[in-house]
């Protein structure tokens, strides 16, 4: 039984009566509670949940499964039945899933593959365009061509805007048809009028997550088959693309071949990527996307993409550590808002332009300040007027620590170190830099 505490004051006694008082306002009393020392599942109750030994796995494939297919319906029945039993495992068994829509991916649930054997491989695209317009509210379209589009399909909408000139961008499902009039799984909120040119194609992420969190991805491997798929961004897609998700890892995945990212997560926090390879395609191979929060980046595997890892706006408190990233265009980028992040320990190898990429974005406000660039091995970046690490913008409070940066392939116009003529306090500690025609440029015009 607990005392009644004296030291509330009327204000705070009335506040409580109806309800309004909260924990932050009565720290001592918060930590009066006594612990859980023995939790329990009670209804309701999502912050204490025991540690059972035991959850539901479901397995999925071509034969002697619980659930026998072959494509992305077999794998969303296992996603969803998972889910709907309050989380679990869904255990994708050697084969190969062709899909014609993504497995959109649920809270607590875990997907997890047999490595190299268990390939989930996008079809082909197909594209046409509309015949009839639809405006914001409505929820079908009508395709010029409808040959190859079936119920079930994934499909992407882009139009240009009337207004501004750029363009729209909506993904949606296939779910009813009458010849060349299909339904939409969910309203367009956008409008897609003949005057915008619009057009629908077959484009779609491999896995795909909304508001969801607590999830797992593992020891899988997705194929873009980017030869055969026409390009979509990775704001919109990529072999795995998350939206306003949290506390979600990837372990062991290998995603190769998209046409767009490999890698993709928008407004999306506490995100781990650990030992996956993510390789050839045509954007980035990392996309720890706008406004996310602490993503940790550890012993992945880049190669040949446009950028290995991207950090794009906003991205804040995050760690790139280990990882190997081997002939990107541009190794490592970070810019607009990215600040207090911590890149170290890395291999940046012959990368197509830059090493390392300080963006310079719109303004002191934008910089991405108080990086820190710490023992990573940049070698052999760009041609013959590379740049290992290339600090552009008004930045401020960055460190460059004892890195080695190296060219093996002759000097020529290549620098090694160079600091934009707007950049202020950028600290070069200890590191080591040869075979540049020059070593460090201060001050330069970018």
């Amino acid at each position: 039984m607990f005392a009644e505490p004296s030291s509330l004051s009327r204000r705070e006694m009335l506040l409580a009566g109806a309800g309004l008082l909260t924990s932050s306002m009565l720290p001592a009393l918060a930590d009066e509670r006594p612990p859980v020392t023995r939790p329990r599942a009670t209804s309701g109750d999502d912050r204490v949940e025991p540690a059972w030994d035991e959850r539901l796995t479901i397995t999925v494939g071509p034969k002697d499964a619980d659930l026998v297919g072959s494509t992305e319906k077999v794998l969303q029945a296992a996603v969803d039945y998972v889910a709907r039993l309050g989380g679990g495992t869904v255990k994708v068994l050697p084969g190969t899933y062709r899909l014609r829509n993504s497995v959109y991916l649920k809270s607590k649930v875990r997907l997890v593959g047999s490595g190299q054997d268990s390939v989930l491989i996008k079809e082909p695209s197909i594209v046409t365009k509309t015949s009839e317009d639809s405006d914001w509210y409505d929820q079908e379209i009508t395709l010029q061509d409808a040959s190859g589009f079936q119920v079930g399909d994934g499909i992407c909408l882009r139009t240009k805007n009337p207004h501004n000139g750029g363009t729209e961008v909506a993904k949606r499902t296939l779910v009813a048809r009458s010849g060349n009039r299909f339904k939409l799984d969910r309203a367009l909120r956008q409008n897609f009028w003949l005057m915008g040119e619009t057009t629908v194609s077959s484009l779609f992420p491999i896995l795909s997550g909304d508001e969801i969190s607590d999830i797992a991805i593992e020891n899988i491997t997705l194929d873009g088959n980017r030869a055969k798929n026409a390009n979509l961004d990775g704001n919109h897609a990529g072999c795995i693309f998350l939206q306003d998700c949290a506390r979600i890892s990837m372990r062991g995945v290998t995603a190769h071949h998209y046409n767009g990212d490999g890698i993709s997560w928008q407004i999306c926090h506490d995100v781990t990527v650990e030992e996956c390879h993510s390789h050839d395609h045509a954007g980035l191979g990392l996309h720890p996307g706008s406004g996310s929060q602490r993503p940790l980046i550890r012993n992945n595997k880049l190669e040949r993409n446009d950028i290995g890892i991207f950090f794009c706006w906003g991205v804040k408190f995050g760690l790139a550590e280990n990882n190997v990233l081997t002939g990107n265009r541009v190794g490592v980028s970070i810019g607009h808002r990215d600040t207090d992040n911590l890149v170290r320990k890395n291999e940046i190898l012959q990368s197509g332009h830059v090493g390392v990429l300080f963006r310079p974005e719109r303004g002191k406000a934008f910089a991405p300040h108080r990086t820190r660039l710490e023992d990573n091995r940049i070698v052999d970046s760009g041609t013959e007027t590379g740049i290992g690490v290339d600090v552009q913008g008004q930045v401020e409070s960055v460190t460059i620590a004892r890195n080695e940066i190296r060219e093996t392939r002759g000097p020529m116009k290549r620098i090694g170190v160079r600091l934009g003529e707007n950049t202020r306090d950028v600290k070069l500690v200890e590191n080591r830099i040869d075979g540049f025609a020059e070593q460090i440029v201060e001050g330069a015009k970018t």
